[in-house]
């Protein structure tokens, strides 16, 4: 019977009692032509391979450097370097693939963001983007966990649709007609009749519609995948394709949309500080390493940890939307003419400078705004009675700025007719949500979290692209 292969994390956390062990891994180092610090992504720490290559043929010793893969078997013992608890004294090594020391990308010394983008395929070799890729992992499984254990359904919404939820326009066209002539009609248009769905379709920009049809039949329902949009942004904050995750709640008022969001947020930001302690570490080291060459006014006003800490223990601040006009109104920056988009009537979108300004300036905690413009949200929110605001609410975080957008969803047949018409949104289009609000009708809410914005929180990475294993943007699908 073989052995069975261990992985790093596991003999890093046993006794050295000069038992045999094997493990595979990939070389991160290798010091004196003896030490090997071996690691296999199960955890940040290397474990360190004491080899004596007087018992190994001289061609291996050729092929072992840095980025090569190996299978190492020997006898674990106690070390002797620092650092670690224990070593493995090898008795024989298999190498899987060497990897050519002059052209291995990824040298053990400093590389830039940048650099590693144009090396996504192999960055997950580095500790940062080992430590970040663990812990979106870790989070995409908190968020299934708080969901499951609280009584909601797992919903696949399509990723193909025919409609354009947000009504933002900004999609990604789904189509198997010819690009250089594609069938025309009499009016000289595409005919999109002819394509493979029989209309024009879409990549989707949110299952929330979806979604809100499966919570009027199983009452909780959440999606959690792939969304896309074509807006030619490239900002550290936006990618064409990115994760929602969109819960969906019959008989769910507004108040109650809040407490569920506030309540999930801070679930799967303890989960994380509970498991990921050591990825955490060294994020808020790297973190604190990089915010040395930032001038002070720039700096984070607390370790990465201790802010996760913060907002996973303190009560979110609420305040309605004309409230929130008020502070920035009055504010130092708005006054000075310090903001880039100044504040002067109600009304108006708010810009992530303001949203952080009310986060880490005015509050110094998360903030949730509700009750916001109709004029300025979808058209499925639900009005108020002074007919200009609607239940809204946008959970707004440090160094990001909106993290959750959700509302109460408009329930009254009428209303919502009324709203289509004014936005002229053919009713046609919408057949099947309007007829949710004809067949049991219900107030219900929901929210909508940017899955990587939640990630780059968690992680304290500065730039969208690096929490997604490949980044989608524009002029950019290289992987």
């Amino acid at each position: 019977m073989s052995m069975k292969t261990s992985s790093v994390t596991e003999l890093l956390s046993l006794a050295a009692t000069g038992q045999e062990v094997t493990v595979n891994g990939w070389v991160k180092a290798f010091r004196s032509n003896r030490f090997i610090a071996l690691n296999d992504g199960s955890t940040l720490r290397n474990i360190q391979c004491v080899v004596d290559f007087e018992k190994f043929e001289e061609d291996i010793l050729k092929q072992i450097s840095t980025g090569a893969a190996l299978w190492v078997k020997g006898v674990l013992v106690e070390s002797q370097g620092r650092g670690q608890s224990v070593e493995i004294q090898v008795n024989d090594i298999r190498i899987h693939g060497g990897a050519n020391p002059e052209n291995y990308p990824i040298q053990p010394k400093k590389h830039s963001m940048e650099f590693l983008r144009e090396q996504a395929h192999l960055r997950v070799r580095t500790n940062t983007f080992a430590a970040v890729m663990r812990l979106r992992s870790a989070l995409a499984f908190a968020i299934h966990h708080y969901f499951q254990k609280n009584g909601f359904y797992y919903m696949h919404s399509p990723i193909i649709t025919g409609s354009d939820a947000e009504g933002a326009g900004e999609m990604f066209r789904v189509t198997t007609l010819d690009p250089k002539s594609p069938p025309q009609t009499s009016e000289g248009t595409v005919d999109f009749g002819q394509d493979f769905f029989g209309k024009e379709t879409n990549l989707t920009v949110s299952g929330q519609l979806e979604a809100e049809a499966y919570a009027m039949g199983l009452g909780k329902v959440y999606t959690f995948g792939p969304t896309f949009r074509a807006e030619n942004s490239n900002t550290s904050r936006h990618l064409a394709e990115f994760w929602m995750i969109e819960p969906e709640m019959a008989f769910y008022d507004l108040q109650d949309n809040m407490n569920l969001a506030e309540d999930f947020i801070k679930n799967i930001i303890e989960y994380v500080l509970e498991h990921c302690e050591e990825d955490l570490q060294f994020l808020q080291k790297r973190l604190e390493d990089e915010e040395k060459s930032k001038p002070q006014h720039e700096r984070s006003s607390m370790p990465l940890i201790e802010k996760l800490e913060f907002v996973s223990r303190n009560e979110f601040k609420r305040i309605t939307y004309t409230e929130a006009i008020e502070i920035l109104k009055n504010s130092k920056p708005n006054k000075k003419k310090k903001f880039q988009y100044l504040i002067e009537e109600w009304g108006i979108d708010l810009q992530s400078e303001h949203e952080r300004y009310l986060v880490e300036k005015h509050f110094n905690c998360p903030v949730i705004l509700y009750d916001y413009p109709a004029k300025i949200k979808a058209f499925y929110m639900r009005l108020n009675e002074d007919g200009k605001t609607v239940r809204a609410m946008d959970i707004l975080f440090p160094g990001i700025g909106e993290i959750v957008g959700g509302s109460q969803r408009e329930e009254r047949l009428e209303v919502l007719q009324e709203k289509i018409k004014a936005l002229g949104i053919d009713e046609k289009e919408l057949w099947w949500y309007l007829d949710l609000r004809r067949y049991g009708t219900a107030e219900h809410s929901g929210f909508g979290l940017g899955f990587e914005r939640m990630v780059q929180f968690v992680t304290g990475m500065g730039n969208i692209r690096d929490v997604i294993p490949f980044p989608r943007t524009p002029q950019n699908a290289e992987f």
